[in-house]
């Protein structure tokens, strides 16, 4: 995983996250089903915070809508959501003209790992491939993870060369660095894109000029799926958790380390899974 700007020695991949109703009882709102969002389920979601606005909120278009109830649950993250993010959440809660598909990023199952019924980790091959990547260092993992994210979203949504919506990949990566024992991550965490096929031959390029397109090279990875918020006390409780499941914890990079979300880094029920990638 060795990198010189955002660039890893491996890509992310896709299963084990993301589904379900747009916003369940946790209020969450998933990536896998941003596109498909509609107002009406934002007014039914029983959520109350956005009913409670009355008059005000019934003036408010869809897209106020949107942006509003992304204002509301990221403060409680300490993040804030700046009104210029209307568009991108709008375009990706819409169907975009026929192309609501989400893409996973494709890789090849090689090994499942179970114990008394209960999976431990997957072993999966990704092939090399193109990414987007911003390099983020806010005041907490948290904070870093959303704003990348929401920077993310604005190349994704018309702020490329191409001036097209690009369209939505799961999952959303980071990758993040630790001190040797695991205790400490390092204040710089990258968030990454993977472009969807139709783009991976010639990537549109950001007009944000802290956004790089990386090739990602072909990887071994083991992962595990975790549920909840990824802030630096989860994120260190599942390195070492999954350090612990492997045979053979020293086949793996051990100071660089992925979390793939299928989830709005916003809200706290996340669907993630953590990444080990194999050394070379």
């Amino acid at each position: 995983m060795d990198r010189g700007g955002c660039q890893m020695s491996g890509g992310g991949g896709g299963g084990g996250g993301g589904g379900g109703d747009a916003i369940d009882q946790h209020g969450v709102i998933t990536l896998e089903d941003l596109e498909s969002f509609t107002e009406d389920q934002l007014s039914d979601s029983g959520n109350g915070s956005l009913e409670e606005e009355g008059e005000t909120m019934e003036a408010e278009d869809g897209s106020d809508r949107l942006l509003h109830y992304w204002q509301e649950v990221a403060r409680g993250h300490q993040v804030e959501v700046s009104a210029d993010m209307a568009e991108p959440i709008q375009q990706l809660s819409s169907d975009n003209q026929g192309r609501s598909q989400r893409e996973h990023v494709p890789f090849t199952l090689l090994l499942r790992k179970e114990k008394c019924g209960e999976q431990l980790y997957e072993k999966r091959h990704y092939e090399k491939g193109h990414w987007a990547c911003i390099t983020m260092r806010e005041d907490t993992y948290e904070q870093s993870i959303c704003y990348g994210f929401m920077r993310i979203m604005r190349y994704i949504c018309q702020q490329n060369s191409l001036g097209d919506y690009l369209g939505m990949t799961l999952p959303i990566v980071t990758i993040l660095r630790t001190n040797e024992n695991h205790s400490v991550i390092s204040q710089d965490v990258t968030v990454a894109y993977y472009l969807p096929i139709e783009h991976q031959a010639q990537p549109p390029q950001p007009y944000d000029g802290e956004i790089v397109i990386e090739v990602w090279p072909a990887a071994t990875v083991y992962t595990r799926g975790f549920t909840g918020p990824t802030n630096e006390v989860t994120i260190i409780n599942q390195i070492n958790a999954m350090a612990e499941l492997l045979d053979s914890p020293g086949m793996c990079v051990n100071d660089s380390f992925i979390v793939a979300g299928y989830t709005n880094p916003a809200h706290s029920n996340r669907q993630n899974e953590i990444w080990f990638l194999e050394r070379r």
